[in-house]
């Protein structure tokens, strides 16, 4: 079960204004660092895991500690087209259905190149990448630049297409909670109160799971191909 203990300091030049600073707030050189100590358990078997919480609690920083370079991508975009920057071995089938799954579902946008998209295409072709890339997949900053409601929907068909793929772990790490319940992490690890919400998902408390769900996301859902 992963361990953290982190200490991220701050290298600070005395200028004349942080030495002005200092003097009328009284603050030191330590009073900028940084310290996150906590536990995660994971169950046996997992395939979602999440790590959320408020900007500056540390999410990254632990992401980083824990997963290391898989936190971050080194993706080029070359083509002309983002449907040719997915993986030679993916086949077309496989690359539309995980298109759908993200939510990128504008056919006229998958024949753009990657740096005329908007930053909520972008996530979302990151993160079909991702997951046409590796069995092992992190992501930070998830759903952070996209509609609340797509957020939501993008996280309930995640959580089939994970489901399909046994071999396949998604860690989650972003700020956004009201993506929880749609989900369904199988563990969770709280940065606002650097503790774990839960180990298993049946112990996700019912009240967070909304009967609604389908109900008001069901027009999206019927266009997503899982």
């Amino acid at each position: 079960m992963p361990n953290f203990d982190i200490v991220r300091k701050s290298d600070i030049d005395d200028t004349f204004r942080v030495s002005k600073i200092k003097n009328d707030f009284d603050v030191k050189d330590d009073h900028a660092n940084e310290h996150f100590v906590g536990e995660i358990k994971l169950p046996d078997k997992w395939q979602i895991g999440m790590i959320v919480g408020g900007s500056g609690t540390g999410k990254t920083t632990i992401g980083t500690e824990l997963f290391g370079d898989l936190i971050f991508d080194n993706y080029e975009y070359n083509a002309k087209s983002v449907i040719d920057d997915m993986p030679k071995e993916a086949t077309m089938d496989d690359i539309i259905g995980m298109f759908y799954t993200v939510g990128f579902g504008s056919v006229p946008s998958w024949l753009k190149p990657y740096h005329v998209l908007s930053n909520g295409e972008k996530m979302r072709i990151d993160l079909a990448r991702k997951m046409l890339s590796s069995d092992f997949i992190v992501f930070d900053e998830f759903t952070s630049v996209v509609d609340r409601q797509i957020a939501k929907v993008m996280s309930m068909a995640i959580n089939k297409a994970i489901k399909r793929y046994p071999e396949k772990q998604f860690v989650a790490i972003g700020c956004h909670k009201d993506v929880v319940e749609y989900l369904q992490p199988d563990w969770l690890f709280d940065t606002d109160e650097m503790k774990q919400s839960f180990q298993l998902a049946h112990d996700l408390s019912s009240n967070m799971k909304s009967e609604n769900a389908t109900k008001a996301s069901g027009q999206n859902l019927s266009v997503i191909t899982i």
